[in-house]
C-alpha cells in the first residue's frame, strides 16, 4: 500500500503543521478537530513561517491548504485514511479515550502512528485493535524548517508497515530517522528535554530569570537559541503536561514546582509564541534586539 490519505487527530500545534505538510507534499489529508475555527485558524497561520523560512508563494499556501477537510466527524475524517496520525495532549486518559473512539470507526487498511513526544508505542499499542499496523511517528516542531521524523515500532509491528511509515515521511520532505527499538524521548527529546527540565527549575527556584538563562547558554555554547526561547516555540502547555505527568509517576516535587509556574502563565493566557507572549514577547521578541546577548 502506497500511503496517499492521511487524517491526522487533532489540529493543535504540530497536528496542523503535519497535515499543511502533507497536504503540500500531494497527500488527500483530513484534519480532525472538535474545535474547527481554532484549527482553521491554526492552519491559516502557517502562510507567515512557510513563506519567511521556505520561501513559500502565497498562492501554492491557498492551494494546499483548500485541499485539507478539517472536520469534528471522526467517522467522515477516517473513511478512506490509509495512515492516521495522533497528535493530541500528552494524557494517557486521553489518548486511551481517543483510541476508543477510532477503533470504532477506522478501516481495517488503515496505519496508526502516534507522534507523542514522550510515551512509548509500548505503552499505548494496547489501545489499537491492529497493533501489527501500530508505531510511533514523531515529529520536530516546525516541521517545515526541522525536518526530522523519528520512527519506532513495538515488537510486533510489521516490517512492512515500517518501511511505509519511512515512505510516507519521505513523501513529505522528512528526513526518516528509523530507530532500532523504542527509547524514552526518542532521540531529539531524550538530548533536549533534559536541558529544558534543567533551565525550567533554575528558573522555578528563583536562581535566574529566563532571559539571563538564554544569555548564558546562547554565549557560553553558540547555540542560536536558548532554552526558554525552544520552550517558547514548542508551547508551554506540552511541557506542562510532561511535568505534570513527571509529578505523578515519581512524586519529584521539582516537576510540581515547574508545573505550577507554567500553570499560572497558561491561565494567564502566556502560552508561548503562538498566544504572542510566553517567556518572551511576540511578533518583536527581546531576544531579536540587537543588544540582547551583551
Amino acid at each position: 500500500m502506497t500511503i496517499q490519505n492521511v487524517t491526522i487527530i487533532g489540529a493543535g500545534t504540530l497536528g496542523s503543521q503535519i497535515a499543511f505538510q502533507s497536504a503540500l507534499k500531494g497527500m488527500h489529508v483530513a484534519a480532525y478537530d472538535p474545535q474547527i475555527a481554532v484549527a482553521k485558524q491554526r492552519l491559516a497561520a502557517l502562510a507567515a513561517p512557510y513563506a519567511r523560512d521556505v520561501q513559500l508563494p502565497q498562492a501554492e499556501f491557498d492551494q494546499a491548504l483548500a485541499t485539507i477537510q478539517v472536520t469534528d466527524d471522526l467517522a467522515a475524517a477516517v473513511a478512506d485514511a490509509d495512515l492516521v496520525i495522533e497528535a493530541i495532549p500528552e494524557a494517557v486518559e486521553i489518548k486511551a479515550k481517543m483510541y476508543s473512539e477510532l477503533m470504532k470507526v477506522l478501516p481495517a487498511k488503515t496505519i496508526v502512528a502516534s507522534n507523542s513526544s514522550t510515551m512509548m508505542p509500548s505503552q499505548l499499542v494496547q489501545y489499537v485493535d491492529r497493533p501489527a499496523q501500530f508505531l510511533h511517528i514523531h515529529f520536530a516542531n516546525q516541521i517545515w524548517k526541522y525536518n526530522v521524523a523519528e520512527i519506532v515500532g513495538t515488537s510486533v509491528t510489521d516490517p512492512i508497515v515500517f518501511d511505509e511509515a519511512v515512505a510516507f515521511a519521505k513523501a513529505i520532505g522528512m528526513v526518516p530517522i528509523t530507530m532500532h527499538k523504542e527509547y524514552p524521548g526518542y532521540i531529539l527529546n531524550a538530548l533536549l528535554v533534559p536541558l529544558l527540565n534543567a533551565a525550567l527549575a533554575v528558573w522555578a527556584k528563583g536562581i535566574a530569570d529566563p532571559h539571563l538563562v538564554d544569555k548564558d547558554w546562547m554565549i557560553s555554547t553558540g547555540a542560536p537559541l536558548g532554552p526558554f526561547m525552544i520552550l517558547d516555540v514548542v508551547g508551554l502547555r506540552t511541557p506542562y503536561q510532561i511535568e505534570m505527568n513527571s509529578y505523578q509517576q515519581t512524586g519529584n516535587p521539582d516537576a510540581k514546582l515547574i508545573a505550577d509556574k507554567l500553570k499560572e502563565m497558561i491561565d494567564a493566557g502566556q502560552t508561548g509564541r503562538e498566544s504572542g507572549q510566553g517567556f518572551y514577547h511576540y511578533p518583536n521578541p527581546e531576544f531579536l534586539a540587537p543588544d540582547f546577548l551583551k
